[in-house]
């Protein structure tokens, strides 16, 4: 039977270099401190690098720049998988994403239900800010990235016309979704929902 440090790199080595790990999917291969153990003697090592507590990766090397950190929403995830939280798209990214600006923001920025804290990731810093459940309804899907837009986007901005953008960007079953979670929706942006569809006046996609 291998050791807890060998089956650990050979765990790393399965997957391509840049992915997180979670030590929680790694306790099957001993006890909590063995992990640690062998976690913190490949890190010595240089094997694998810590992107942040409780989550580490195999460094993809470039010939350019050298070592490059992992995906920040790869590591975001891991932080959530771990520690059992949602996690879902900042405003400002997903309104990127949907084509409503064409700002993209200095710094990755992700929703979660758990603790506000800030990772590095070797000159980037990465930001999980905590908000209320509510704000994190549909997240992890299509819909969830278009709640968040419009939230961000706020009532002067979330007209019937940018409703019928995001319509035109989602399938049909994740905008259903989008209209059917009223209740995570703050009054404004349900009441732009209600004129988006009895309104006579066309609107521009």
């Amino acid at each position: 039977m291998p050791s807890a440090a060998a089956a650990i790199q050979e765990e790393f080595e399965r997957v391509p270099p840049g992915t997180p790990l979670a030590t929680s999917r790694l306790l099957r291969y001993g006890t909590r401190a063995a992990v640690d153990q062998a976690l913190t003697r490949l890190t010595r090592a240089g094997s694998i690098e810590r992107a942040a507590r409780g989550v580490y990766y195999r460094p993809r090397v470039s010939r350019l720049v050298g070592k490059v950190p992992p995906e920040p929403r790869a590591v975001a995830e891991a932080i959530a998988a771990a520690k059992g939280e949602s996690l879902g798209v900042h405003g400002a990214e997903a309104a990127r994403q949907l084509g409503l600006t064409t700002q993209t923001p200095l710094s990755p920025v992700f929703l979660t239900s758990g603790r506000s804290r800030t990772v590095r990731l070797g000159k980037l810093s990465m930001r999980l800010q905590h908000v209320p459940a509510r704000e994190l309804a549909l997240a992890g899907r299509p819909a969830g990235t278009a709640l968040s837009a419009l939230r961000y986007l706020g009532p002067e901005h979330a007209t019937s016309t940018v409703i019928a953008h995001v319509r035109a960007q989602l399938p049909e079953a994740e905008f259903a979704a989008l209209r059917e979670g009223t209740a995570a929706m703050p009054a404004w942006l349900s009441d732009a929902f209600f004129r988006f569809e009895h309104t006579d006046e066309p609107v521009l996609v």
